[in-house]
């Protein structure tokens, strides 16, 4: 089979490069997926609403050596979601970016029309096994066939959710090349703690302030839903600040419970309770749920004071995370060292990058598909202009 472009890897930066290609060109393009379905992590993103972007972009936002590389085109093609899908868009107060139907399989439906629509060869069930390049590219498929493309886009994915066909071995595409990968390790995941002080809080919801320090110095910091489990915490807040803390050690968070009150309006709280005549076990009733309450005032010290200041600084010192599996984007990829700033290889020419598979990721939020689709959206322009 001959190509002008083979486009590796049918996850939410591929099918971009794609429908953006097709849209303007007349170029022979195909996806090839090594999974049943294309498009399937992004039919799951944001808790199957996917939250697509975010107003509130900024570089702190983004992490990894790929960093100074993504940001420009961020800032260039940031909206290119919006040249990518028909409908409706909100944004609620944290400003994710969301359809306004909240399903993320809408996206991926679009997605996958426009490219259908475009005559994008899309090849499901294969994997590229090898590619070699001398001329143009030879792209070896599990099932025996042979592909040959002028461009090859390399957009799949990184380690993370290997349900979705993202286990890693793609990096190996890229190091026949001469690339570097860097450490590799999970990101926005759930993280396990020491449980002695949670553990009869399983399956409580909390709205907290969480902060991440390591070594005594504050990393990270977010607010959001805390979600107590068997093994530590879970919720939108620790998704938020373990995107800090992946490649760090000796990390404690700090929950700050009652985020609206002082410590000082707590305690205050608390000695009018005991006037009262109300039992130790109860003194932050009302306050927070009945069984964190009793959490804390266990933990403290025991006078007004000390629950107060646990309230506020209720710490679980980091064991670890769920991993891969659990993480929604993968920290570390294609070393920056290898990659042009218009996301070509140094080392092969018409060779290109995509989304996850560089080392570079984003916070809990619609960073991480915001990447996806202006990278695509920087590989399509790219690609256009030489043909």
């Amino acid at each position: 089979m001959v190509f002008d472009v083979a486009i590796v890897g049918g996850g939410a930066s591929g099918l971009a490069v794609a429908a953006l290609l097709c849209r303007d060109t007349k170029l022979n393009i195909a996806v090839i997926e090594r999974g049943p379905r294309a498009g399937r992590k992004l039919a799951a993103s944001g808790n199957g609403q996917g939250n697509i972007s975010n107003t509130h972009m900024s570089e702190d936002k983004y992490f990894g050596s790929c960093k100074s590389i993504a940001y420009p085109i961020i800032c260039r093609y940031g909206d290119a979601w919006k040249e990518l899908f028909y409908g409706k868009f909100v944004t609620d107060g944290q400003g994710r970016v969301y359809p306004a139907g909240r399903q993320a399989s809408a996206l991926c439906d679009c997605l996958l029309k426009r490219i259908s629509d475009g005559g994008v060869k899309l090849i499901t069930g294969e994997q590229v096994v090898s590619i070699d390049g001398a001329e143009d590219f030879t792209l070896r498929l599990s099932g025996g066939e042979k592909i040959t493309a002028r461009y090859v886009v390399l957009c799949t994915g990184g380690k993370s959710q290997k349900q979705f066909g993202t286990d890693g071995s793609a990096y190996s595409l890229a190091q026949k090349f001469g690339h570097k990968i860097t450490p590799l390790r999970p990101s926005l995941v759930q993280l396990k703690t020491e449980t002695t002080h949670i553990k009869t809080l399983r399956g409580i919801r909390a709205d907290c302030i969480v902060t991440a320090f390591c070594k005594n110095e504050r990393v990270a910091s977010s607010r959001g839903d805390v979600i107590f489990t068997e093994y530590g915490v879970s919720g939108n807040a620790v998704f938020n600040v373990s995107a800090y803390i992946a490649d760090k050690k000796d990390v404690t968070l700090e929950l700050e419970f009652a985020p609206e009150f002082t410590q000082e309006e707590i305690e205050k709280d608390i000695n009018l309770k005991k006037s009262c005549g109300y039992s130790q076990s109860e003194l932050l009733s009302c306050t927070l749920n009945n069984q964190i309450g009793r959490a804390v005032i266990k933990r403290s010290g025991g006078d007004s004071k000390d629950i107060a200041y646990t309230v506020k600084r209720f710490s679980l010192p980091v064991t670890g995370s769920l991993g891969f599996d659990y993480a929604q984007v993968t920290k570390g990829g294609v070393d920056a060292s290898g990659v042009k700033g218009n996301l070509e290889s140094k080392y092969k020419d018409n060779l290109f990058f995509a989304g996850e598979i560089l080392d570079i990721d984003g916070a809990c939020g619609g960073y991480n598909l915001t990447w996806a689709f202006a990278s695509a959206a920087q590989v399509a322009a790219e690609i256009e202009k030489r043909v």
